[in-house]
């Protein structure tokens, strides 16, 4: 699910492998999330929202709705739209707790790209691969998406399609949104937005809300649209008039390849990454996922595939990733990774995403096996080692024991700073070990 709430949690993620479900996103992020990235509730809400129950939240709230009337009326919704839906909304205060579990932040990534690139969805993917080829190919033809990673993406936001309306996972859109616009103080600017263009589309007359059905946080449909995504990158691939993310998958998968195109620059009939090997003394500073050299230029300081294969375009830039550290499997990440990590911002959806796509396509896993051995930090042990980097003056961005990318980053920095070999970024038991040790 797109949005610039980054780290929404996501529910359909793991729908098709068959483990137990947890409430959406689209982290994602999934991003997804993924996540990898920030949480996008937190902080009190009103009280009168969470704690009081009945008539007095009840009455507070219809007082909410009758001053964003005129924020409704300014983007251009008709009152006569405004009044019979908001006076049906009653808001879904469950929203305020639904963002305890963030799996993307929380289990190791092996784990996490596991429970996603698993047999049913491989074998599920291929299904879907053949059963739409002609959808596929009008695809690629318009945007260029390969159909594999468009294909991996639709699994893990909606268990292709098979969720989409699941009343089990699913909520009345417009009653979550209204309740995290009115409630929730943190990001209320970004939920008012996204309840605004929910409107909109009901009052385009593309749907009624008792079909706007999906995540907490507002996703919905095939691949868990936002109402923003659904105004502005939406596409009526079917003809039939509307926009729809419901339904038929034809728009929303077109939709979201345009999203991955425009929003992502995703660039047609390149790789998205490979998996990578080093040379002897390779100059593990700059393997932080961020810092960009020409294939060239890694090739130059011992980068290899990891299949013996010749990269196709030296020119191309990338950059050098170790999700878990220099023990496990690396990549060499391009452009078309980062244009799929732009519809939820998180590395490790991103790398769920691609890894299941070339596994829909025919190969195999990973040639370096995960580092299954180490033991991960527990939630306690994560935040020790957040706290004592900030106090050594490195940015953790907080002490909330979710090891994401700006921890990772901090603990390479400070690797880098004592010399402790290899700075590969990996919050391993020994690197807390040498914190606690000064």
């Amino acid at each position: 699910m797109p949005t610039s709430s980054s780290g929404v949690p996501r529910l359909l993620a793991r729908a098709a492998s068959g483990q137990t479900r947890r409430s959406l996103l689209v982290g994602f992020a999934a991003s997804g999330l993924s996540a990898c990235a920030s949480n996008p509730l937190g902080g009190s809400v009103r009280a009168s929202a969470q704690e009081t129950p009945g008539p007095v939240a009840s009455a507070e709230f219809r007082e909410w709705v009758a001053g964003f009337r005129a924020r409704a009326l300014g983007r251009g919704i008709s009152g006569a739209t405004y009044d019979r839906v908001m006076a049906a909304v009653v808001p879904e205060t469950s929203v305020y707790k639904s963002d305890k579990s963030q799996p993307e932040v929380q289990e190791p990534i092996w784990r996490y790209i596991g429970r996603r690139t698993g047999d049913y969805n491989v074998a599920t993917g291929k299904k879907r691969i053949q059963e739409y080829a002609a959808l596929w190919d009008r695809i690629e033809a318009k945007y260029g998406v390969d159909r594999y990673t468009l294909c991996a993406l639709w699994g893990l936001e909606s268990s292709f399609g098979d969720l989409v309306v699941s009343a089990k996972y699913m909520k009345p859109v417009l009653n979550c949104l209204a309740a995290l616009a009115w409630g929730e103080p943190r990001r209320r600017s970004y939920w008012e937005t996204e309840l605004l263009n929910g409107l909109i589309i009901v009052d385009r007359g593309w749907a009624e809300p008792s079909e706007m059905i999906g995540s907490w946080a507002g996703a919905m449909g095939h691949t868990q649209w936002m109402p923003e995504v659904w105004l502005n990158m939406g596409v009526d691939f079917d003809g039939d008039g509307k926009i729809n993310p419901f339904g038929r998958p034809d728009d929303a998968l077109a939709g979201t390849a345009r999203y991955m195109v425009e929003r992502g620059h995703y660039r047609r009939g390149e790789a998205w990454g490979y998996e990578v090997t080093f040379g002897p003394g390779f100059d593990w500073s700059d393997a932080d996922g961020k810092t960009q050299r020409t294939i060239a230029h890694w090739t130059a300081h011992g980068v290899r595939r990891i299949d013996g294969e010749a990269f196709p375009d030296p020119r191309s830039n990338a950059r050098i990733w170790l999700p878990a550290g220099a023990k496990g499997p690396a990549f060499a990440l391009l452009q078309n990774f980062w244009a799929v990590r732009s519809y939820n911002p998180s590395s490790k959806y991103a790398l769920a995403i691609c890894h299941l796509g070339d596994k829909i396509r025919g190969r195999g896993e990973f040639v370096r096996p995960w580092p299954t051995e180490e033991k991960p930090l527990t939630l306690v042990e994560a935040q020790e080692l957040q706290e004592r980097l900030t106090a050594l003056g490195f940015d953790t961005g907080g002490a909330d024991g979710r090891v994401g990318e700006k921890t990772q980053a901090a603990v390479q920095a400070w690797q880098k700073s004592v010399g402790f070999q290899p700075a590969d970024g990996y919050p391993s038991d020994k690197v807390l070990e040498r914190l606690r040790g000064g």
